[in-house]
């Protein structure tokens, strides 16, 4: 789009004219234009009173001006007026800002007056689309909404176009329009050829037609329909079958209401896929889509009864679009194994990334399959993207290239012009090919600024709705009727539809209107990417912020950081250092490839969401090692969000300056994605989900006056706050620990660990020793704190390592923890060490011990003693003193010396696991791990030695050649069980919690008042 389109001059300076005109559609963050909103209200309530007034006025006044007086008629009223203006005090207090160019979180921003007008209007007469005698006037709108939507994305709405299907288009309930309209469909579609084979078949109602009617397969052979086979019939083009009813209605004089009689007995809405894919033995067709698809379509695919599993997943590139080559494969697998493909799913704006699927080569993919005998439908979820077709210029064909700036070099540019910016020349090409796709989702309550519900599905050819209805099913024409029938939702509201259709009609479908806006909302995504790419440089910072898009440079062959380092210093010096006015004006006369509008249309994503991540140094300073954990990188971008963002009603949005949201990318959907991103981080490879920052950008104020730079300033104070706390948390400093003493013969103490604090991260069992005196005073102590905790204090700051060192000495304390009896200045001798297992993330396992429980036993033929094993966070300690065997053969003295490992048969630690606080776990630890409470065991030979670190530490469990023995364990007096301690996060911020219920509840008490 052309800035040409969007400007005009007054007194010899350019100003924004698109801009002006965006700025009137909406209240404006500091209301500037509510005086306009009350204005289009009164004129809504005055057609109102009209409305009603004008209705058989002879009826004469029903509520008279005495009732209107009485002194109960007053008293409710004042209820009622209190109890609207606390509630609506409430609201503006606790909602989020959505209005606000400070709120940058989910895809919400202020809605459009037009659609806010047009749904206050309706909602007062509350039609009901789901029937025309319900809402006549809305199911109108609703029709010519549709229409819009259609014309948007390019469907053809022109019937004197013969060669090209009629588009249609409805609203729907937001988001279900994938999961209750997307998939019946495709689904239907699949199994109709299968209907009408059966119909045709002796003493079936179309077997008059058997020898006559004849289909071309996908691959362009024409045969008899009775002699398709299973997988030709599977294989079916689309328009070929949707032309079926039009055929037999024109060739055969087949009316619709015999083929309703037809269908009666043969459709899948009446048998179930089940019947037809089991008599004529099909596996079940599947749904290729981005492993990053949204959550409601293997949701849809369950309603659908389709199956979730059904729903395959394709594997994405490192910008988390989905790989061409691996769809091509399975794509292949599917033709070589007879497997049907209901549909191929583009996601066209990624919720979670703003990244478009290569729909054009998804389309020509599927020319090429259709030529090899496998036929599936295309269909573009285009939830979040399918309002940026509308920045497509008029006559706009692929290749063109959107000019970026005015080109005027005589041009003086006025301080507050915020330009629009077009998207990228790939991201244009798959909007304009939205055009050839089946059927298209849409959520206008996303990119077209309406009010929820609003969803939108589109079909390329008009007759696909014929397959959800149940009303004179697969007709190819009909008169307009009740929108109700095209779908499964029932009763719909009309006031989404008059919403939509208002805002639509006032804004406007093209590059002049919604096109403009997403333009400049565009320029402000821009510029958010420009600073997340830029804001950090290695050699100062002790932070560091990469987006999930790579920079311009990254994506070179022969990249290097410092090249990457290069990039970002041009964009801080043309872009991040320069108003939108100096930025225009800078990049007049020059080449394209050297214009700061160039480089900045090359940041971030595809559609406006900028995902990003963070990592800090351990240390500070410029010479301070990075973290390589990821999970301490997701601890530092758990505490920035949760300080930008509101996850409770008792949150006070008003406090948070600015706001963001945040996902996690996990190695089950973003594999090679997450494992790139993280290897940019400076992170370890590792199979633990990444969390991600993002910003969904839908305002497009905030690039004036400097805001979106005094935003990240507010971001940056945070971080900087946040990383000296991760600092601190991985300190490598000597501290004071604790540890649990345990035995008589021999004494052993257990590290009482912390997943929470680096220098504690550390399950440890050594067996230590006392000078005669100090191991007398400490008989005497565990005498007389029988069944109490004995724990061991050191005196002074020390680092764990040094306990791993035999004969290594320590000063420390023993404290009984219920009488509170001291022994002081105790000289502690390490004599060797039983089990030294890091705690770290990375060294922790995927998953908890399914089916058993292990324990680390170490003591004495005598004595001996059980440390549940930590293979996972959050965990709980299990630790018990002087426990009970009964085996079928004895361990031995050096057996026990090795620290075996003794599972709990027949206990499911996986499914115990996370185990509740303290305070509630009584009721489920008592179960297995109670005073003489006697347990079948199987104790293996541990084959990792004793400072070997996870995962996989509990391999050896369940390995026959490491078996040693089999019985029984009774368990004595002395136990320990802790789920707190060591999950305590000692820097996690304490919440002021307000209790909302009682703020709801003033409502009740105001209207008493």
């Amino acid at each position: 789009m052309s800035l040409t389109e969007s400007q005009m001059r007054v007194n010899g300076v350019l100003e924004n004219k698109s801009h002006q005109a965006i700025s009137s559609y909406f209240i404006g963050p500091q209301a500037e234009n509510l005086g306009d909103f009350k204005e289009n209200i009164d004129s809504i309530l005055h057609e109102l009173k009209k409305a009603r007034t004008n209705y058989f006025p002879e009826d004469g006044v029903f509520i008279s001006e005495t009732t209107r007086d009485s002194k109960i008629f007053r008293a409710c009223k004042k209820r009622v007026s209190n109890a609207v203006t606390k509630a609506a005090h409430l609201l503006g207090k606790h909602s989020l800002p959505f209005w606000s160019p400070r709120y940058q979180a989910h895809m919400c921003m202020d809605l459009s007056m037009p659609a806010l007008l047009g749904y206050f209007m309706t909602m007062i007469y509350n039609p009901n689309n789901v029937a025309i005698e319900g809402g006549p006037l809305t199911t109108a709108v609703e029709i010519e909404a549709g229409e819009q939507l259609c014309q948007m994305l390019g469907y053809n709405l022109d019937t004197a176009k013969l060669n090209q299907p009629i588009g249609w288009g409805h609203i729907t309930c937001g988001d279900y329009a994938i999961t209750d309209f997307g998939f019946p469909p495709a689904r239907n579609l699949k199994f109709y050829p299968f209907s009408i084979f059966k119909a045709l078949q002796p003493h079936g109602p179309l077997d008059f037609l058997a020898d006559s009617f004849r289909i071309d397969t996908c691959i362009g052979k024409r045969k008899l329909f009775t002699e398709l086979n299973s997988w030709e019939l599977s294989n079916l083009k689309p328009k070929d079958i949707l032309d079926i009813p039009d055929r037999l209605a024109r060739d055969y004089g087949v009316s619709s209401k015999h083929m309703e009689k037809v269908l009666l007995g043969y459709s899948i809405q009446q048998t179930g896929k089940d019947v037809l894919e089991r008599e004529f033995k099909l596996k079940p067709p599947q749904y290729f889509l981005s492993n990053t698809r949204h959550y409601s379509w293997p949701k849809g695919a369950a309603i659908a009864g389709i199956g979730a599993q059904h729903v395959v997943g394709v594997p994405v590139d490192h910008g988390a679009r989905l790989r061409l080559d691996k769809l091509e494969e399975l794509l292949d697998e599917s033709l070589a194994n007879k497997q049907a493909v209901y549909a191929v799913v583009a996601t066209i704006g990624s919720t979670e990334e703003g990244c478009v699927d290569r729909l054009s080569e998804i389309l020509a993919m599927r020319n090429k399959f259709q030529a090899l005998g496998l036929s599936f439908l295309v269909h573009a979820d285009a939830a979040w993207g399918g309002y940026f077709a509308s920045m497509l210029p008029h006559g706009h064909q692929p290749g063109d290239n959107a000019k970026l700036t005015i080109g005027n070099a005589n041009a003086q540019f006025g301080e507050g012009v915020v330009p629009d910016l077009a998207l990228r020349t790939e991201t244009q090409e798959d909007l304009f090919a939205l055009r050839f796709a089946d059927s298209i989702t849409v959520d206008p309550h996303k990119t077209g600024y309406i009010p929820y519900p609003a969803g939108g599905l589109c079909y390329r050819d008009e007759r696909m709705r014929y397959l959800v209805t149940w009303t004179s099913p697969y007709l190819s024409r009909g008169a307009v009727t009740s929108m109700g029938i095209y779908g499964v939702e029932g009763s719909k509201p009309g006031a989404a539809a008059m919403s939509t259709w208002l805002s639509n009609k006032c804004i406007g479908m093209g590059p002049e209107g919604y096109g403009a806006l997403l333009g400049e909302v565009t320029f402000t995504c821009s510029r958010f990417a420009a600073e997340w790419a830029a804001m950090t440089a290695l050699d100062k910072d002790d932070f560091r912020v990469v987006p999930l898009n790579m920079l311009p440079s990254e994506l070179k062959p022969g990249s290097t950081t410092a090249k990457v380092e290069e990039e970002k210093q041009r964009i801080r010096d043309t872009i991040l250092s320069k108003s939108n006015a100096q930025i225009l004006a800078s990049d007049v006369g020059k080449p394209e490839e050297e214009k700061a509008l160039t480089l900045l249309r090359a940041l971030g994503s595809d559609l406006n969401i900028n995902a990003f991540a963070l990592n800090f140094r351990l240390t500070p300073g410029k010479d301070g090692a990075w973290n390589t954990d990821v999970e301490e990188a997701n601890y530092l971008m758990r505490r920035v969000v949760e300080r930008l963002s509101v996850d409770s009603p008792d949150d006070d949005p008003s406090t948070i300056p600015f706001l963001l949201t945040s996902t996690e990318f996990s190695k089950e959907l973003y594999d090679e994605c997450a494992t790139n991103f993280k290897r940019r981080l400076g992170l370890r490879k590792d199979d633990l989900d990444l969390m991600v920052l993002r910003n969904v950008v839908m305002n497009p104020f905030p690039t004036e006056r400097n805001f979106i730079g005094n935003l990240v300033q507010i971001f940056r104070s945070v971080v900087e706050e946040e990383v000296k706390v991760c600092q601190q948390r991985n300190s490598a400093a000597p501290t004071n620990h604790e540890f649990l003493l345990q035995g008589r013969d021999k004494l052993f103490m257990l590290h009482l660990p912390s997943f929470h604090v680096a220098n504690h991260r550390q399950q440890l069992i050594v067996e230590i020793d006392l000078d005669a005196k100090s191991k007398q005073d400490y008989l005497w102590l565990k005498s007389a704190s029988t069944g109490d905790q004995l724990i061991l204090v050191t005196q002074v700051p020390i680092q764990l390592s040094k306990l791993l060192k035999t004969n290594s000495q320590l000063k420390a304390s023993i404290c009984s923890k219920d009488t509170g009896l001291v022994l002081k200045n105790l000289t502690v001798t390490v004599k060797r060490v039983v089990k030294s297992r890091p705690l770290n993330s990375v060294y922790l396992d995927p998953s908890y011990p399914a089916g058993f429980m292990p324990f680390y036993l170490y003591g004495t033929s005598t004595e001996q003693h059980i440390d549940h094993m930590l293979l996972r966070a959050p965990n709980s300690q299990f630790s018990a003193e002087c426990i009970m065997l009964e085996l079928d053969k004895p361990l031995t003295e050096e057996q026990l010396a090795r620290g075996p490992i003794l599972c709990f048969k027949n206990v499911h630690e996986e499914s115990m696991q996370p185990f509740p606080i303290n305070s509630e776990l009584e009721a489920s630890w008592s179960i297995f791990f109670k005073s003489g409470g006697k347990i079948s065991v199987q104790i293996f030979a541990d084959e990792h030695d004793a400072t070997a670190h996870g995962p996989g530490l509990a391999s050896s469990c369940g390995k026959e050649e490491l078996l040693l023995a089999t019985g029984n364990v009774t368990l004595g007096n002395s136990m320990v069980v802790d789920s707190e301690t060591m999950n305590a996060d000692p820097f996690k911020r304490v919440k002021k919690v307000v209790k909302w219920r009682e703020e709801l509840d003033k409502i009740g008490q105001s209207m008493d008042d």
